[in-house]
């Protein structure tokens, strides 16, 4: 939520305007789960709501977001790269809509309705203009180890099952890497975000030939023998197999 503070129903437009329309507006606001894969762990982006007289929540943690800017955002996805935007300083590999949650009591200012989108990121600090309020909390179970202002914890929850349920069947967690990762690399984000291990060679052919990766012309040498670096292929959608890891086969 936006640290807008006082926020006032807004009304449609006065009869003298086309339709001749006058009613209550509800708040209406943009909220994104931001995830990464950081220190080996699923994690999420939360914001420090401020502590200003009359701010709802004061100082607890919530999901990036806030209301929508009817001169800036053009549509509800452009308010939430806006908002991904100003606590991260990137557009994100992934972001998807995820649901609409309103209601006359989920904020104390008035009746309101916010849509959540949740976006995938590579492990990056931090560092948009709204940054210094952010921290990442590892999400574990699907609930971070602070409580969450407004109704973020079930939202957060709703993302983390949607992200758990999609990666069972696509390459959602491609857009959670580095630039160059290796399949390891790769199926080690898998299985921190499934939360269980997968089995080396099935996971190895299955990326292969999804068409999804491609070797870039350098290794990554260490302890024992080097091991080849890919890429995601530029301007690929996500990926969708024939099978979910929990398949035979």
């Amino acid at each position: 939520m936006d640290t807008d503070s006082g926020m006032e129903q807004g009304r449609g437009p006065k009869p003298g305007n086309p339709g001749g329309l006058d009613f209550p507006r509800p708040l209406t606001t943009v909220d994104v789960v931001i995830f990464a894969v950081r220190d080996d762990a699923l994690q999420v982006l939360l914001v420090q709501r401020p502590a200003n007289e009359g701010e709802p929540f004061p100082d607890s943690w919530a999901l990036p977001g806030g209301f929508v800017d009817i001169e800036k955002d053009r549509d509800l996805e452009a308010c939430a790269v806006r908002k991904l935007r100003d606590k991260t300083g990137m557009v994100s590999p992934y972001l998807e809509q995820l649901g609409s949650w309103g209601s006359a009591g989920r904020d104390p200012r008035g009746w309101s309705a916010t849509h959540a989108y949740f976006a995938l990121m590579p492990d990056l600090p931090a560092s948009g203009p709204g940054a210094a309020d952010a921290r990442w909390f590892a999400v574990g179970s699907g609930k971070p180890k602070v409580r969450l202002a407004f109704d973020h914890a079930d939202i957060l929850e709703a993302a983390v099952q949607r992200l758990r349920n999609k990666v069972e069947y696509t390459s959602l967690p491609a857009y959670l890497m580095p630039p160059e990762f290796t399949l390891p690399d790769l199926q080690r984000v898998y299985e921190i975000v499934l939360d269980r291990p997968l089995e080396k060679s099935a996971f190895r052919t299955r990326m292969l030939a999804a068409d999804l990766i491609e070797p870039v012309a350098k290794m990554r040498k260490g302890p024992n023998r080097p091991a080849q670096l890919y890429r995601l292929k530029k301007a690929r959608s996500p990926v969708f197999f024939a099978r979910t890891f929990n398949a035979p086969g």
